[in-house]
């Protein structure tokens, strides 16, 4: 993977690692699912009457948008409103990684070299270390919420790949459109229309500065470079980058929501970053447009 791809890779982590500290004040401020909804709103107009559709068939187009907003940042949201930290809720998403593999070995037939293996193999120890430090104020039913989370990233990752090499910005906001609707539709049925018109007739500068971040850095910026660089790589390859966003996600729960950390959580912090650069080091690079 050339060192200009890696450095991309590297923008993502840190921003969505940030990410979870602000969808942690989003939920706070929101009905979690018309937080989500507005995110996607956001991400989807106006570009999406100046940008043109991706050249993919439309049912893969509304099958990322049900897998990347709808699946991902349903039960991410949900999750984290019911009690994942944002640092925890960083940490166990990354099992997307894990979902990636395993989903684009059954879809696609991409099997991951043994070295690849062994990096995820390492990564996830260290994911297991930092979780074994953190589990025990985590509620069941959130941790499986922020694990269906992390299976529907990984299925976006594969609809991804399964698209190939298309305009990643295009695919990006046609495949917000899709999120709105289904998501505010949830939210009348889970958070009632009471929370949500209330929310509505209460939003404020704050919190669109919120749902802006979300929905331009964090969405638009962030799945683009992402979807750029899984079209260009194996996905068994550019998926464990996800494993650093925990490092990032935990260290700005810590700097911003006082979240702690601690030298447990740095051991598997290190054993993470030791992980993926035996993914990365060990893996044959592949010619890049």
């Amino acid at each position: 993977m050339p060192i200009a791809h890696i450095g991309m890779a590297l923008l993502v982590v840190a921003i969505w690692g940030f990410n979870f500290v602000v969808i942690k004040l989003s939920v706070a401020a929101l009905p979690p699912l018309l937080a989500a909804s507005l995110r996607f709103l956001f991400a989807a107009v106006p570009l999406v009457f100046f940008i043109k559709p991706p050249r993919v068939p439309w049912t893969l187009v509304i099958a990322y948008g049900f897998a990347f907003g709808v699946g991902l940042y349903g039960f991410l949201n949900l999750s984290m409103a019911w009690g994942m930290s944002a640092g925890l809720s960083s940490l166990t998403l990354q099992t997307q990684a894990f979902f990636t593999m395993a989903l684009a070995f059954v879809l696609l037939g991409e099997r991951p070299r043994p070295t690849q293996i062994l990096g995820a193999a390492i990564a996830f120890a260290g994911i297991a270390v930092i979780a074994s430090e953190r589990l025990g104020d985590a509620a069941l039913l959130p941790l499986g919420m922020n694990l269906m989370a992390a299976l529907s990233w990984g299925l976006a990752n594969v609809l991804i790949k399964k698209a190939g090499r298309v305009d990643p910005v295009s695919l990006t906001v046609w495949g917000a459109l899709v999120v709105p609707l289904p998501l505010l539709a949830l939210s009348l049925l889970v958070e009632g229309p009471t929370a949500v018109m209330s929310a509505l007739a209460g939003f404020s500068w704050a919190d669109a500065g919120l749902i802006a971040f979300l929905a331009y850095p964090a969405t638009l910026l962030g799945m683009a470079i992402w979807s750029w660089l899984m079209a260009r790589h194996p996905a068994s390859v550019v998926a464990p980058f996800t494993l650093l966003v925990p490092i990032t996600g935990i260290a700005s729960g810590y700097l911003v929501l006082g979240e702690t950390i601690t030298p447990i959580e740095i051991a598997g912090a290190l054993l993470v970053i030791a992980g993926l650069v035996v993914t990365l080091l060990r893996s044959r690079p592949r010619p890049s447009v």
